[in-house]
This record gives C-alpha cells, sequence and structure tokens, in this order.
C-alpha cells in the first residue's frame, strides 16, 4: 500500500542544481548601461540639487558616498551577473538562477507553464537582445531570463511552445 505522501507526491521528481546555459555575453554592456542610466539620474539630481542649495557639507560626503557606491555598482554587478545567471530547458523543466547579493533557484516543471513571452525593450533591441518570461501556475510568480541573445530567445520560445503543447498536464 502507497504512503499518502507517495500518492500526492508528483510522479517525476525535480531536483536543484545549477542550470547549464550562461546568458549572452552583450547582456554585460546591456547590465552596464543599466547601471549608468540609474546612478546617472541620481547623481546628477543630487549634485544639481548640491549646487544650486545652500546644503551642509555632510551633504557633499553623502554624494561622494553615492559616486563610490555607483562605480562599483556599475564595474562589479554586470560582471557578476553574468557569471551567476544562469538557465536551462529539459523536456521536463525550466531552470533559472539569477541574483548577486541575493542568489534564487527556481525550477518550473513544463505542465505547470501557462505562456511563455519575449520582451525587447530598446536598449535591448540596440544590443540584440531579449527576455523571456515564463509564467507558470506558481504564486512565485514568472520565471525570467534575462540577456538572451535575440535569436536564441526566439529558437527557446519555440521550443518551450512545443515542449509545453505535448506536455501532460493542466497547467493549473
Amino acid at each position: 500500500m502507497r504512503s499518502v505522501s507517495q500518492a500526492i507526491a508528483p510522479k517525476l521528481q525535480l531536483r536543484m542544481r545549477q542550470p547549464a546555459n550562461q546568458v549572452h555575453p552583450k547582456a554585460v554592456f546591456w547590465w552596464t548601461l543599466h547601471g549608468v542610466i540609474f546612478w546617472g539620474v541620481l547623481v546628477v539630481g543630487l549634485a544639481v540639487g548640491r549646487y544650486f542649495a545652500d546644503s551642509p557639507v555632510w551633504m557633499t560626503w553623502v554624494l561622494v558616498g553615492l559616486v563610490v557606491v555607483a562605480l562599483v555598482d556599475i564595474l562589479v554587478e554586470p560582471r557578476l551577473q553574468y557569471r551567476l545567471h544562469r538557465w536551462e530547458v529539459t523536456d521536463q523543466a525550466v531552470y533559472v538562477q539569477s541574483g548577486v547579493l541575493v542568489r534564487e533557484w527556481r525550477v518550473a516543471p513544463l505542465s505547470r507553464v501557462q505562456t511563455v513571452d519575449s520582451a525587447r525593450g530598446p536598449l535591448q533591441q540596440s544590443l540584440g537582445l531579449a527576455t523571456v518570461t515564463v509564467t507558470t501556475a506558481s504564486a512565485s510568480g514568472p520565471l525570467k531570463i534575462k540577456g538572451l541573445g535575440h535569436q536564441e530567445a526566439a529558437e527557446l520560445v519555440d521550443r518551450l511552445t512545443a515542449i509545453t503543447e505535448a506536455t501532460p498536464g493542466d497547467a493549473t
């Protein structure tokens, strides 16, 4: 006689592991541009405010500290993100690993996939990159594979769509 846990457990056991594929090398430049734009707006805004306002000296030190943090974020974080952001698709599941300070590993069985989307913002379009979003019936939200080459993303969407259609299950 089977136990309750055996009856409830899915037939397929998926394990957490490091996915095999890295994102496109141009993703480093894309993430760097994101940082430059974000920190540039913030630092320039504060510098202009500091210049035109009669602010205390400590505000200058805050601005200097912010510039140091911005430089570290712009120069280091995109390279770490490239090393750590990984993905893989098998016939059973989608695996995604992301994050620098807070690392996240996610596995989504293909029987739970509801939609597969591809998005390309202006910077991604200019660099030939895309983001693939796999939406599942999960409270944790969609899985995002950021920084794929445009052609690789299109092929991945096609592959996931074909596998999902052939996978039994109701995606709920």
